[in-house]
């Protein structure tokens, strides 16, 4: 089954919708006549905001800050709808413990705190994509992208988005939250040392998130993130701030954006988040993504 459904019913069903997609994102690093195109084919009409899921067709993206928990909430969706989860994140380290030609520039770009360029993005998105087609993939859940206007464009140009979800954290959560992160060296396996306890105040409510710490065997090997330093976080997340309130302003328009506020640790935050998507009815399908 064809990962857009709409762009099938506007071009001849011999040509693949994934292909479709990343050769459009490809041609759009040197040229914007992709999305002029789209437009004018009528391929990028806005539509009204769903929060039903279609199957394993829906398309839906995941924005907030780094390290607001995107990839969290993404792959437990992704189990509970059974849509392929796709993080931008992830592909940049894969790419950097690769021996690609990319990896010693985006290196140096992450370890600076700054954010991976539209044209590294895209190429690797498009890869992705490949790949997901050669598996028959249908649908996704994207997570850090789209970051910028332009590449919001490039992507209305080519499909219809159903829903955007916005996770909002306190930034005082959010730096404790970064700093906290731990990473197994030897299974991989991603823990938070951290134990948030902000009171509340001046009409903010207080969050707590309790520690996720690891089990015995991967207590010794842990690790931190290069790039999960005070200076770094703080320098990412005054980078997001700047670009992130155009790209939110511009799914609001089209009615498909959905702010959710992180209330606590997951306990707390992912029944919110299933009511929030008109998905608690699925309380019986929970178990697959915890």
């Amino acid at each position: 089954m064809a990962l857009v459904s709409r762009i099938l019913r506007s071009r001849p069903s011999s040509v693949s919708s994934y292909h479709y997609i990343s050769r459009t994102f490809a041609s759009a690093v040197s040229s914007e006549t992709d999305i002029k195109a789209a437009s004018l084919l009528g391929l990028n009409k806005p539509l009204p905001l769903r929060q039903e899921p279609r199957g394993g067709s829906l398309q839906w993206i995941f924005l907030g800050c780094p390290g607001v928990g995107k990839g969290t909430y993404a792959s437990r969706l992704s189990n509970l709808l059974d849509v392929p989860h796709i993080a931008t994140g992830d592909l940049v380290r894969e790419e950097l413990s690769s021996s690609g030609p990319l990896a010693s520039q985006l290196a140096e770009i992450v370890n600076q705190g700054k954010l991976v360029s539209d044209e590294i993005i895209i190429n690797l998105l498009s890869k992705r994509l490949e790949a997901g087609e050669a598996k028959g993939e249908s649908g996704f859940i994207l997570d850090g992208f789209p970051r910028t206007i332009r590449q919001a464009e490039i992507l209305e140009g080519v499909t219809n988005i159903d829903l955007v979800i916005n996770l909002k954290i306190r930034e005082e959560a959010l730096l404790a939250k970064c700093l906290g992160r731990r990473i197994c060296s030897e299974c991989g396996g991603n823990y938070n040392v951290a134990c948030i306890d902000i009171k509340g105040g001046n009409g903010s409510p207080g969050i707590y998130m309790a520690p996720l710490l690891p089990p015995p065997h991967c207590a010794s090997k842990l690790i931190t993130r290069s790039d999960d330093t005070e200076e770094v976080v703080k320098e990412r997340l005054r980078i997001y701030n700047e670009m992130s309130q155009p790209v939110e302003e511009f799914y609001s328009i089209r009615g498909k954006l959905l702010e959710f506020e992180i209330p606590g640790g997951i306990p707390e935050s992912w029944p919110k988040l299933l009511q929030a998507l008109n998905l608690d009815d699925h309380e019986d399908k929970q178990s697959a993504a915890a």
